[in-house]
């Protein structure tokens, strides 16, 4: 604690120590869906599908409005759209131009109804996380698993082979993990040896 003026206060933590856990674990699950997509895929057509039991189970138990009900099943459905080519995911695609319209609607409905019917903040955050934020969360992060697979990297006129050997994925980062090392780099920076 200092004391300035007769008045002790304890200074705030620093900022970059609020966020460096949550920068390095956002580091190290993109690490992880890029190598491991075939597992990714799989728990994220599991999510969509507990997702969707959810919202059938909201409507039928909880009596949630149906119209709701029905756009966030149908974002499940354009969700399972998307994984069909997962890792690749193409921002400019209709598939996920549609998803990201669908995200923003379900929140509006969402907002809209949780004004009006008094719920349980815990109860309305569980909304929010399973049926709204986890999968659209989860592709968000696994943007970078399709971006230094062999296919996507060839530049119109190169050689497959020799473009993985010499410019593909060994030791490059491009994308949403580029952004993750930024941060970790920022946040904690590696200590260079000095000879």
């Amino acid at each position: 604690p200092r004391v300035l003026g007769g008045v002790s206060w304890v200074s705030p933590r620093p900022l970059k120590s609020c966020f460096s856990p949550a920068a390095a674990g956002l580091y190290y699950l993109a690490e992880l869906i890029e190598e491991y997509t075939v597992v990714t895929r799989r728990i994220i057509k599991y999510m969509i599908w507990f997702s969707s039991a959810v919202l059938v189970g909201l409507y039928l138990f909880e009596h949630f409005p149906g119209f709701m009900v029905g756009v966030g099943l149908f974002t499940n459905l354009v969700y399972f759209g998307l994984l069909q080519t997962f890792p690749f995911i193409v921002l400019t695609s209709s598939n996920f131009i549609l998803s990201c319209v669908l995200v923003i609607f379900n929140h509006y409905l969402a907002f809209q109804y949780f004004a009006e019917e008094y719920y349980l903040f815990s109860e309305v955050l569980a909304y929010f996380t399973f049926c709204l934020w986890l999968i659209p969360f989860a592709f968000f992060v696994s943007l970078s698993a399709g971006e230094n697979v062999l296919p996507s990297t060839v530049q119109p006129g190169d050689d497959v082979v020799s473009n993985y050997f010499t410019k593909g994925k060994r030791g490059k980062r491009s994308g949403i993990l580029l952004i993750f090392s930024f941060i970790k780099e920022a946040i904690l920076p590696s200590r260079q040896k000095i000879y």
